[in-house]
Formats: C-alpha cells, structure tokens, sequence
C-alpha cells in the first residue's frame, strides 16, 4: 500500500524505542511517543507518536493493569489528536478504522472484565473492515481501488497495539484474540 514503508518505518520506531528505553529508563508508551514523533517519518510516525503520547499518561510502566476510565479518556484523546492533524474519519481507510471502535469499546466497558481485550477485538474487526474500502486519506489513498481486498496497513497497526496492550494487561481474556499474524495475513 502507498509508499510500501510502513512496516519498516513501524519496526525502526520500536527498534528506537527501545533503545530509548534502555538508554533513558523511559517507560516503554513514552519511549514509543518519543521514537515515533521525532525520528519516524512520513505521516505515521507523528500519528502514531501523538497515539502513544496520550497513552503513556495511562499504561502503567509496571506490572500493574491500566484503569479502564483513564485508558479510555487516552485513547479518545489520541484519537482525537491524530485526526485534528491527519484529518480522517471512519471510512476512510486509516487507522481511525480500527482507533474509534476501540475508543468506543473502552468507552462502554463501564463494568468488565476485560476491556482492553474488547477494545482489541473491536479494533481488529475495524482495521480488517478496511479492506473493502477504497482508501480516501493517507498514502494507500495513491493507489486507489488497487487498495480494495488489503486491509489499511495503519489500521492493522492500530489493531496490533490494542492486541499486545490486552496480551500484557489482560493475559487471561487476551486468548480470545486473534494471533497477530492471522490478523497481517488478511
């Protein structure tokens, strides 16, 4: 899709991350915030930079499960700042496919278990939506319906951080998700 670079922009900028991690004693979310908005290019990295920048104020950096209330406001928040800068919405083939269903899971899981596994499925089900999609925003949007049948490469992304955030977090309900590479297969 688009540039063809995403994953390698995605994996040098948790490569950074840890480096920054180990080099700083930062907490992974805020190593993450800080790799992906200052040595990431194209637009995913500072997108994805500003995600990881709200979540930092609510993934505890130990053992510790994030609060379901702060973790939802972070994820609106992010949410929120990726599309006043990137300006997309739902449909249009982005990362917003599978951040607003997470928001909105996070959001409405007052009382359960497991809301970092809901919001992991909800944003699995959005980034795998996007394949019927003709992408209208971001760099797959150059490529036109030849983007149709493949999944939106930011949202799968998207999906992926909800997955490893509800493996960590939540390992006991987090089975009920899919492996992430039957989810990068689609």
């Amino acid at each position: 899709m688009g540039d063809g670079d995403f994953g390698d922009n995605l994996a040098g900028g948790v490569r950074r991350a840890v480096e920054l991690a180990d080099t700083t004693g930062a907490d992974g979310m805020t190593a993450l915030a800080g790799a992906f908005l200052d040595d990431v290019g194209g637009t995913s990295g500072p997108l994805f930079g500003l995600l990881f920048q709200h979540l930092a104020s609510a993934v505890p950096s130990g053992d510790g499960a994030p609060d379901r209330a702060a973790l939802a406001t972070a994820t609106a928040e992010g949410l929120a700042a990726v599309q006043r800068v990137g300006g997309a919405v739902v449909g249009d083939c982005t990362l917003i496919d599978a951040l607003v269903p997470a928001a909105e899971a996070l959001a409405a899981a007052a009382d359960t278990e497991a809301p970092l596994t809901e919001a992991a499925q909800a944003a699995v089900r959005g980034a795998l939506a996007t394949a019927s999609l003709r992408p209208r925003r971001g760099r797959a949007s150059y490529v036109g319906d030849h983007a149709i049948g493949v999944p939106d490469p930011g949202a799968l992304a998207a999906a992926l951080l909800y997955v490893a955030l509800a493996d960590v977090h939540e390992p006991a309900t987090a089975t009920r998700l899919p492996a992430p590479g039957y989810i990068t297969l689609h």
